[in-house]
């Protein structure tokens, strides 16, 4: 006589989600190139100034733009400063421009999103009325307006103001998601039992709306990269000796017919940057969709 078979332990979402994600090699290696770039841009500098002495705003105008050698990896620019150092600390500053103000907009964006939904009503029309005149200004001019009002470059202001005219199309794909939501059985059962509504919202049905959610933040950073890129274009974002992925390409693109070099190392990485992004998402979203969950 055969003993019964052992029943497989439970698995929580999360450790589920892990576990295909594990089995996703795209989005497995896509994350580590995105953590492998993070590394370079944040640690590259200071590795760069303790073993070669080079740092990001150091000018050299003798030597000017010269292609890259084995003291210049990636060459140097018009004013002779090294595009390798460059080149990382822009990704520093375009990655946090991108992580942080995609952070400020997934927060205001969830929680409007998911309010409006789940209390329906005239308090849903009212919401998303508001989201409606939001959308009639442009994000560009109407951070260009507020910077220049309050005469203030500051990266943190920069930040919080992409970060806070992003989050309308959030506010969007996450009302839609809870409205699919709010009354599904394990809903009406968490009311049946009196679990109070804020906790129904924000521990049952929001986490079923992370695949969404993800998805578009992965696709919201590469697109807050490129708004913080124009405003530099612009005069308004990073300031230079400061420079970001977005004002690195912008120099070398009026340069690409006499030093190429100059556009190709910032181009490249914000391209893998973005093409690492989109793949991940993919993966995390086909992780963590609930109904892909086995039992």
């Amino acid at each position: 006589m055969t003993a019964p078979a052992t029943p497989e332990p439970a698995r929580s979402l999360w450790a589920d989600a892990w576990r295909r994600l594990a089995k996703n090699r795209m989005a497995v290696i896509c994350g580590a190139l995105f953590v492998a770039i993070c590394v370079f841009s944040f640690l590259g500098p200071y590795l760069a100034a303790w073993l070669a002495g080079l740092d990001p705003i150091s000018q050299d105008p003798s030597l000017g733009a010269t292609p890259p050698s084995w003291r210049h990896w990636m060459g140097t620019d018009t004013l002779g400063r090294d595009m390798m150092v460059r080149t990382m600390d822009g990704g520093r500053i375009a990655i946090l421009v991108g992580l942080v103000a995609t952070a400020v907009a997934l927060v205001i964006g969830v929680s409007w999103g998911a309010v409006a939904a789940y209390v329906g009503g005239k308090v849903d029309e009212l919401m998303m009325r508001i989201v409606d005149v939001l959308y009639a200004f442009p994000v560009v001019v109407f951070v260009i307006v507020i910077m220049t009002v309050l005469d203030n470059r500051s990266l943190y202001l920069l930040f919080a103001l992409i970060g806070g005219v992003s989050w309308l199309n959030m506010a969007r794909i996450v009302r839609g998601q809870v409205l699919s939501l709010r009354h599904r059985e394990f809903v009406e059962a968490a009311r049946a039992i009196g679990v109070p509504g804020r906790r129904i919202l924000f521990r049952h049905i929001v986490p079923n709306t992370l695949g969404p959610i993800i998805v578009y933040t992965t696709l919201s950073i590469p697109s807050v990269m490129l708004t913080e890129a124009f405003l530099s274009f612009l005069g308004i974002g990073v300031q230079a000796p400061q420079a970001s992925w977005g004002t690195l390409v912008t120099e070398g693109v009026t340069q690409i017919a006499v030093s190429p070099w100059v556009l190709i190392g910032p181009g490249l990485l914000m391209g893998m940057t973005i093409f690492a992004l989109n793949f991940l998402g993919d993966g995390l979203r086909d992780a963590l969709d609930p109904h892909m969950r086995t039992h």
